[in-house]
């Protein structure tokens, strides 16, 4: 999550999301102060953002899945001539989805948030690291790295999948094969095959 400006929020964050997962039960914890309670509430509101960008990656992770089956099931099991127009059927499927889920799903994240962090945020934190952080993430130094680190992830990613995207490409299509060899089923051709001569 991005907008996380601190290492140690992130660290925060992480941890709390893994205990979520599993709670364990623990003491009551005292209140925190109105004062506390303010400060987390602020960082929380600072924190809305990147709420946005949770629920795109919890929905583009698994449309990304069904678009690369749907890109290969496209080239083997639907005839040459349909396959544009199939393909543009189905982007634009999938683009009505993204658009209706992520907003849903921001709305849902960004009700859910409080009760989420502020538990997390009042434990692990005092007022003045609370205070710290806020001051930071309030910086125009902090403004201007959230504005470049997507531009900074993604020129990562391309050249990272330029690099390795080949090779990690062979070995998964290996993998494919094997798996259904050990299933005694035919893999699908790579390529797909011409399509007979029509008589």
């Amino acid at each position: 999550m991005k907008i996380l400006a601190t290492a140690a929020l992130a660290v925060c964050v992480n941890a709390g999301f893994a205990q979520a997962a599993t709670p364990a039960a623990t003491p009551a914890a005292a209140a925190p102060s109105a004062a506390k309670k303010e400060l987390i509430a602020k960082l929380i509101q600072l924190q809305q953002p990147g709420v946005e960008n949770i629920a795109r990656m919890l929905i583009q992770q698994p449309v990304g899945q069904l678009m690369q089956g749907a890109g290969q099931a496209l080239q083997t099991q639907v005839p040459a001539e349909k396959r544009e127009a199939t393909a543009k059927a189905i982007e634009a499927e999938v683009r009505k989805f993204v658009d209706e889920a992520v907003p849903m799903v921001k709305d849902k994240g960004a009700k859910m948030s409080a009760g989420v962090w502020a538990p997390m945020l009042d434990e692990k934190f005092s007022e003045d690291e609370l205070k710290q952080i806020i001051v930071w993430l309030e910086s125009s130094a902090s403004k201007k790295y959230q504005q470049i680190g997507a531009e900074m992830q993604n020129a990562l990613g391309q050249k990272l999948m330029a690099e390795v995207g080949p090779g990690l490409d062979t070995k998964f299509k290996a993998l494919q094969q094997s798996i259904a060899k050990q299933l005694g089923v035919a893999p699908k051709p790579a390529t797909p095959a011409a399509p007979p001569a029509k008589k």
